[in-house]
């Protein structure tokens, strides 16, 4: 019997440790709460044109993913127009944050994105924990418990994220907000006890629209972010 080290179990042990590293260098460990969060299977209603959604800056449909910005450029590069708000915005969370990058935290609140609604659907409020603010945990923690208490089982399969977008960027006082536009495919529903299906559907692949904040206080040493509001939307296909 060979007592070595299987190498496929190093690759996998090892792909884990730089998923975990890099969500974490983006997302996690500061509190705030900007207004309550939605309960994704709180029972959808199409709700196209929310006053709850913040418009994004124009972009066109063929625009690739921006490449990080070069030595001596503008931390907005190619995610903001000059002069405007975002761009603004951008500028001075880098300035108060050393290490802040656009790319970097779009990509990270795309990890956490999809943790954030996959640990929800399945009940892990430890997961959770690490990503989310207190209240938004109080929140998300009191609907799984309602689930449970109901015996409600939910049935969740995130598909993609066909775009993710920085939406606002700003420093108020010592807290930095950045605001993203997540546009998903995901398979939605929840069955009660005796199997019958009561919210969304269990089968069909919809388009959902989430606008989500995240927050961290630049005078901490942690750089990391956490989910302090959320607002979510069927989006019309």
């Amino acid at each position: 019997m060979s007592s070595g080290i299987d190498p496929l179990n190093l690759i996998l042990i090892a792909i884990a440790v730089v998923v975990f590293w890099r969500l974490r260098s983006v997302l996690g460990t500061r509190t705030g709460l900007e207004r309550p969060p939605v309960d994704p299977y709180a029972g959808k209603t199409e709700r196209q044109g929310s006053d709850n959604v913040i418009p994004l800056p124009q972009r066109t449909e063929s625009a690739d993913p921006a490449p990080p910005a070069a030595t001596g450029e503008p931390v907005w590069k190619g995610y903001a127009a000059e002069g405007s708000a975002l761009a603004a915005g951008l500028e001075a969370i880098a300035k108060a944050s050393g290490g802040f990058d656009p790319r970097q935290f779009v990509d990270g609140s795309k990890l956490a994105y999809e943790m954030v609604l996959e640990s929800f659907a399945a009940g892990d409020k430890a997961s959770l924990k690490n990503l989310l603010s207190k209240d938004v945990l109080e929140s998300f923690t009191a609907a799984i418990d309602r689930r449970q208490k109901e015996a409600q089982k939910a049935v969740f399969q995130f598909v993609s994220v066909k775009a993710a977008e920085l939406v606002q960027a700003r420093l108020e006082g010592r807290k930095a907000q950045v605001v993203m536009r997540f546009r998903s495919e995901q398979i939605n529903g929840v069955l009660d006890k005796a199997g019958k299906l009561v919210e969304g559907d269990d089968k069909a692949i919809v388009d959902i629209e989430d606008i989500w904040t995240f927050e961290r206080d630049v005078n901490q040493r942690d750089p990391n972010w956490k989910l302090i509001s959320t607002d979510e939307s069927e989006a019309g296909k």
